[in-house]
């Protein structure tokens, strides 16, 4: 979810659009040009990643919005609540210079949004700041000058307020609040439309009824006599008033306009800069959120914009390549004639300027939620557009940190929620070529929200942090900057045996290594700062009890250095702790008996053993809600950790997080709403794909086209897990259970037993203590298991509920399965017109065959029938292997489900689903 401040994409985004793990951003440098290819590039020159280095200058910021770097190199940046900063380079600090008291900052996600610095600030130490103000019942956005005394401290008295404009202080949507200048000195400041994008189902905004002025972008973006919206292009005079340069889109004195406006149309361009060598504006915007075309118009498209020349960009009433919307009546729900992009005409009520507009222009790159046709590179997930510097490489420079010439002239975009960077590159009309990805695995990108060039050429940028609207631990104030030199090594190391009785005798693995393949020197600190060893792999020998860290110093040729560290442990042994039972390890039955379980534990130096620190546990986990599917069955975890890794893997956490409340509800809240809704996880499965809202409050959910339902589904049973309170009770080392909690419930609940061990400490009373801890865990199942769940498929699709496209000798496995008692395995499948064999392999698909049974023919792809076969037990654990068998078969059968049973069990019953 990108924030309200930014583009009120909301629960969608956040449960939501995956980032690159889904394998979404795929580096295209070398694709063919798009435009004339004036302008090479040495591609096979690029830099190494490796020769970047971040650096964290600042931490633990609260909502970072805008930064400028001084000639001196002094950087100074904002936060939203109005916090003003500067660090140090040469103390290496950082220091609050002022806090400003800004309005409504909690409440509608103003305040202070951005800040830049006088383009002679070396002479005048001008600083100008955008925040939002209270003036006589009214709010407003206020740019104001300010001079910074040499000490480094804020003259406040020096204010002078520059320009101000009224805004809707209800709607907390799209700020803008970007600042940059020319070469020329003109100052260009960002507005956002601040207009409520919500009901109008993430398409345009352009509801005309009475008293829904607060829902109408016309009013503002698409009005040409409204600041707001636009890119302002004004020039602040030394006395703090402002005048207006030639060129700008409307001439002064047009009737129905304002001359301070340079582009309109905009929603809310939140980050623009300005190339110094061209004086072309560049910006993000960010767009609306319907993951699908609609009756209204297209779907939802970020941009990254130019202007070479002032113009209208086409919001609200075109988006992307000048897409048209239609003309729409949100009272009638009637759909009008398409909006025309040659000569778009305002009719809005409450357009307050020219009716009559300026012909759009279309973006230079436009992407929706889903992979763009034709800028697939960029991915897809959520969408947060930024708009970066323009980068010209400087011969004469002295530094060592600048950005390399193969940067050179290169415009760097990002995006807020996508966590990447790309670097834009122009031909000599400055028209677009392609992109490449900037440090695209060693970025780490923590959602950058502004991005600058220091006068030493090296990057700074702020980055807003994980979670939208909190605290951020990692909201930062980062600078990246090229090694074009020698670089230095890394050292790495690590040991088998890190615990044990003294002496422990420890051997070292070293796998260090040097970028520049130089020959490294070894320095081995095992107890104090003694150097103990210089070969590269040593044997050391501990002969006291104690914790030790185990230190490697690697050095190059140039006197580089880099050091590992490693953690040495003497004077104790970890127990070992071990549950068995007589039972089968792995399923649990419909009708089950007691089950009887003991657990072993030892421990090499404890004489007896503390029943105390023996902790014993049954947890059964219930059906979670919609979850017809059974969870991966090597360990309880496994769709819980696939849904957890997707989420991880999303940005889902940008407005979500697990117990607390951020922009979106948390996890848990969700899981307990609901709880008992059988319906629940298609139900949000299918809305995190398709978009939509009105369960927690206004915002709304965007649409995520690009996930498949496999993947929302195990998000949502993940999300839904969280709602599940572990059981806690102390249970004997050894007994009898009774498993009864599972009857009368559907098939995908879970118990779980669990023991751990925490031991005395070391041998003999030794101080430190080093008590350890080892624990173990039997998870049992329901015998049904549906085969989606396996854990790996050879030549074989999922489609929903089942698996499909199975051609002769594919196969899927289930591993670590224990037969203990099953004698018979029932499959339900269907298929068409086809026979086939299936045999269950142990250990590998050409292993013994310990099943076998024939399907034939059902007549209807969708029309299931039941197969049963017995099973040999082949005793302990084996992972199965499911092999289909028909010479040169295709397309053979759908599978859906496996019982393993005893004799006697009945056939587990199939309940109806919704939508079969």
């Amino acid at each position: 979810m990108v924030s309200s401040l930014f583009n009120y994409v909301s629960l969608g985004s956040a449960l939501l659009g995956l980032l690159a793990p889904l394998g979404s951003l795929v580096e295209k440098p070398d694709q063919p040009l798009r435009q004339s290819a004036t302008v090479a590039i040495d591609t096979a020159n690029r830099p190494e990643e490796n020769r970047f280095t971040k650096t964290i200058l600042s931490n633990d910021l609260n909502e970072p919005m805008e930064l400028a770097v001084a000639p001196d190199g002094r950087v100074f940046f904002v936060e939203r609540h109005g916090k003003f900063y500067m660090y140090d380079p040469v103390q290496k600090k950082t220091r609050l210079l002022h806090d400003f008291p800004v309005k409504a900052v909690e409440k509608y996600l103003n305040g202070l949004l951005g800040m830049t610095i006088d383009p002679n600030f070396k002479q005048n130490h001008y600083l100008y700041f955008f925040y939002t103000i209270q003036d006589n019942n009214q709010t407003k956005q206020r740019i104001a000058r300010f001079k910074i005394n040499d000490d480094s401290t804020l003259d406040l008295a020096s204010e002078k307020p520059i320009i101000e404009f009224p805004i809707d202080l209800e709607v907390s949507a799209h700020t803008g609040g970007s600042m940059t200048w020319d070469t020329h000195g003109n100052l260009f400041i960002s507005t956002g439309d601040n207009t409520v994008p919500f009901e109008s189902s993430g398409f345009s905004p352009t509801d005309w009824r009475q008293d829904r002025l607060t829902f109408d972008a016309a009013r503002s973006a698409g009005n040409p006599n409204d600041l707001r919206g636009k890119i302002l292009r004004i020039h602040v005079e030394s006395d703090g008033s402002y005048t207006i340069p030639e060129g700008n889109l409307f001439p002064k004195g047009t009737t129905g306009t304002r001359p301070e406006i340079y582009v309109m149309g905009c929603r809310n361009p939140y980050r623009i800069s300005v190339d110094p060598a061209t004086s072309i504006v560049y910006w993000g915007e960010i767009g609306p959120d319907s993951g699908v075309d609609g009756p209204q118009g297209p779907r939802g498209y970020d941009e990254f914009n130019q202007a070479k020349k002032p113009g209208n960009y086409g919001w609200p009433f075109f988006v992307g390549d000048s897409k048209p919307y239609h003309q729409y009546d949100f009272a009638t729900k009637a759909v009008g004639n398409l909006f025309d992009p040659q000569t778009p005409v305002n009719n809005s009520p409450n357009n307050t300027g020219a009716k009559q507009l300026p012909p759009t222009t279309k973006a230079m790159v436009w992407y929706p939620y889903n992979k763009s046709d034709e800028f697939p590179e960029l991915g897809v997930g959520g969408r947060c557009a930024m708009g970066g510097p323009v980068y010209h490489y400087n011969a004469a420079l002295q530094s060592k940190t600048k950005m390399p010439a193969y940067y050179d002239r290169a415009l760097f975009m990002y995006d807020w929620m996508r966590n990447w960077v790309f670097a834009v590159r122009l031909d000599d009309q400055q028209n677009y070529q392609y992109m490449e990805r900037f440090m695209p695995t060693r970025g780490d990108f923590r959602r950058p929200v502004d991005m600058e060039i220091g006068p030493e050429g090296s990057f700074y940028m702020l980055e807003y942090g994980s979670v939208y609207g909190i605290d951020n631990e990692d909201a930062r104030l980062v600078r990246i900057d090229f090694n074009p030199g020698n670089r230095a090594p890394i050292a790495q190391i690590t040991a088998k045996d890190t615990i044990g009785l003294t002496p422990l005798k420890v051997t070292f693995t070293n796998t260090s290594y040097d970028y520049d393949k130089d020959q490294l020197r070894y320095q081995w600190r095992f107890e104090g700062n003694t150097v103990a060893s210089t070969e590269a792999t040593p044997t050391y020998t501990f002969k006291k009890n104690g914790i030790y860290k185990a230190v490697l110093t690697v050095t190059d040729p140039a006197g580089q250095k880099a050091t590992d560290t490693l953690t040495i442990k003497v004077g104790n042994t970890t127990p070992t702790v071990a549950i068995a039972t007589t039972d089968n390890s792995t399923f649990f039955f419909p009708n089950q008996t007691p089950l009887n379980y003991s657990v072993a534990v030892s421990d090499r130096e404890d004489k007896a053993i503390d029943k105390k620190n023996l902790k014993i546990a049954l947890t059964y986990i219930p059906k979670v809600a919609g979850n017809e599917q059974q969870m991966g069955h090597q360990q309880i975890s496994a769709s819980y950790n696939l849904g957890k890794s997707l989420i991880a893997g999303s940005d889902c956490k940008a407005c979500h997080q697990v117990a607390a409340k951020s922009v979106g509800p948390s996890f848990t809240d969700i899981a307990k709403r609901y709880q008992g809704d059988k319906t629940a996880t298609a139900k949000l499965a299918n809305k995190i794909i398709t978009g939509g809202g009105g369960v927690w409050g206004e915002h709304a959910m965007s649409a995520h086209p690009q996930l498949s339902r496999d993947e929302t589904t195990e998000m949502v049973k993940y999300i839904f897990s969280l709602g599940v309170q572990p059981t806690n009770n102390q249970l004997p080392q050894q007994g009898s259970l009774t498993l009864k909690d599972h009857l009368g419930n559907d098939q995908s609940s879970r118990y779980i037993l669990t023991a751990s061990y925490l031991d005395k400490g070391s041998a003999g009373g030794a101080q430190p203590k080093l008590a350890l801890m080892k624990s173990d865990a039997l998870v049992l199942r329901p015998t049904k298991l549906m085969v989606t769940e396996a854990d790996s498929l050879y030549k074989i699709s999922k489609q929903g509920r089942r698996l499909n496209s199975i051609n002769d000798q594919s196969y899927f496995i289930l591993k670590a399965i224990d037969l203990k008692g099953i004698d018979q395995l029932t499959y339900h499948y269907a298929s068409k017109d086809q026979s086939a064999t299936i045999e269950v392999r142990t250990d590998s698909p050409t292993g013994p065959v310990i099943s076998t049974v024939s399907t034939t023919a059902t007549g209807d792809n969708r029309k299931y029938a039941d197969v049963t076969a017995p099973i040999q037990n082949s005793g302990g654990k084996h992972d199965l292997y499911f092999v289909f068998v028909k010479p040169d078969g295709k397309n053979l059968l759908a599978l859906e489900w496996i019982a393993f049973q005893r004799k006697g069990d009945p056939i587990p019953e199939e309940k109806p689903q919704p939508g079969r």
